[in-house]
């Protein structure tokens, strides 16, 4: 057996007030290492002689294991800002090593701070982190009366989080910008997003915003946004029958959706926003839509949400994904191949939902209910509206939809 499985890797978290908030158990664990790994400001708080100093290589994940391995037997340290399991390296190193070869000692993390600070119940406090992701993330987070933390990339990311508030319909909330935690040189901001006038903060910080809703749409996370949320030519699923969709998809936390014929991408959009864990692809094949639908994962924040070609062609270039858990047929069910290829991609007691308006396609889901067995459904919508003084109402296109979960 390796050396390397019998030496546990040292995880310390430190604070911002460095060194002397670390307990004299703590800084001996620092002390006795062979080798301590961190950031420059992070090694730059610490008494150890530079000869045992290694700052990390940008970018850092590439190179991490090597970094660690070629220390193999040695005492390995490696210093995390506040608690490093709390969007830190600590989660890094426990997916790359293992966790039984690690031995986390964690200080206080920037959200109990925080919490500490604002009065806040942890348990409850959403949090959200913009330090490698678009301000547009923290989006579906937003409701009134939440409290949301969020965990700045630098001092420039408190204006945007203002700005995107006042687009949102949320002007009114309250912004906490508390610098420098637990620190000699802590300090805090506070004022609404519609009065916000702080330009660059100190970029070590996080926002606190309790959150106050005076728009007039609500963009909850809940399947079945508006129509008028989305952009495009109107190849959208509308947002009943949308709403009726995700709930046959069933998302859960951390799985994975491939949305076949994505047109505004509202599908795809929605299963990410039931949850951050949440991943989709979509695949469409007018190149105008993938911007589109590019353009309204960024509004409705989901920024990460993957557009590629058209199904299933574009599958080979997946192949290294391995098996999702749900896959949607919007368009597209017609085409030669597509249904097979469809199934062969879904995981054993994954989802599969397919929606048809058209009399071909409809006929296309009694064969899927043979040859994959599943459920058939169809659904009628109607929708009030204006027929001179008095109100009509106005029937959509029929939906038949095929569902099966495979064995």
């Amino acid at each position: 057996m390796p050396a390397s499985v019998d030496v546990p890797i040292d995880v310390v978290g430190i604070g911002a007030d460095g060194w002397d908030g670390l307990s004299d158990a703590t800084r001996a664990i620092v002390e006795r290492a062979d080798v301590v790994f961190g950031s420059a400001r992070q090694l730059d708080s610490v008494p150890v002689p530079d000869a045992r100093k290694r700052q990390w290589a940008s970018p850092m994940l590439p190179t991490l294991r090597g970094a660690i391995d070629e220390f193999d037997g040695r005492s390995v340290c490696v210093l995390g800002s506040g608690d490093p399991m709390f969007h830190g390296i600590g989660v890094t190193l426990a997916r790359v090593f293992g966790a039984d070869r690690l031995h986390v000692t964690p200080a206080p993390s920037s959200l109990s701070l925080a919490c500490a600070r604002m009065g806040w119940a942890v348990h409850t406090t959403t949090t959200v982190s913009l330090v490698n992701t678009p301000v547009g993330a923290l989006g579906p987070a937003l409701a009134d009366g939440v409290n949301v933390l969020v965990l700045s990339r630098d001092g420039t990311t408190p204006g945007a989080v203002a700005e995107l508030l006042r687009q949102n319909g949320f002007g009114e909330s309250r912004v906490t910008v508390l610098e420098q935690l637990g620190g000699p040189a802590e300090r805090s901001v506070r004022s609404t997003a519609n009065t916000w006038t702080e330009g660059v903060t100190d970029a070590l910080n996080v926002v606190a915003i309790e959150c106050i809703f005076s728009g007039t749409t609500r963009l909850t996370r809940v399947p079945g946004l508006p129509d008028t949320a989305y952009a495009g030519d109107g190849q959208l699923t509308k947002a009943e029958v949308r709403a009726l969709t995700l709930g046959a998809l069933a998302p859960s936390p951390g799985e994975t959706l491939w949305d076949v014929g994505g047109g505004s991408g509202s599908i795809a959009i929605e299963w990410m926003r039931t949850d951050p864990r949440c991943r989709a692809v979509v695949f469409e094949s007018a190149p105008h839509r993938r911007t589109q639908i590019t353009q309204n994962a960024s509004t409705l924040g989901v920024p990460a949400l993957r557009c590629v070609g058209a199904a299933p062609s574009a599958f080979d270039d997946l192949a290294d994904d391995g098996p999702v858990d749900a896959l949607f047929i919007g368009g597209g069910l017609t085409q030669d191949g597509m249904l097979d290829a469809c199934w062969a991609r879904v995981r054993s007691g994954g989802r599969v939902v397919a929606n048809a308006v058209t009399a071909e396609s409809e006929a296309l889901l009694l064969q899927c209910v043979s040859r994959y067995g599943g459920s058939l459904r169809k659904f009628q919508i109607y929708r009030g509206e204006p027929l001179g003084s008095f109100t009509s109402w106005r029937p959509q296109l029929p939906v038949a939809q095929w569902v099966s979960v495979k064995p």
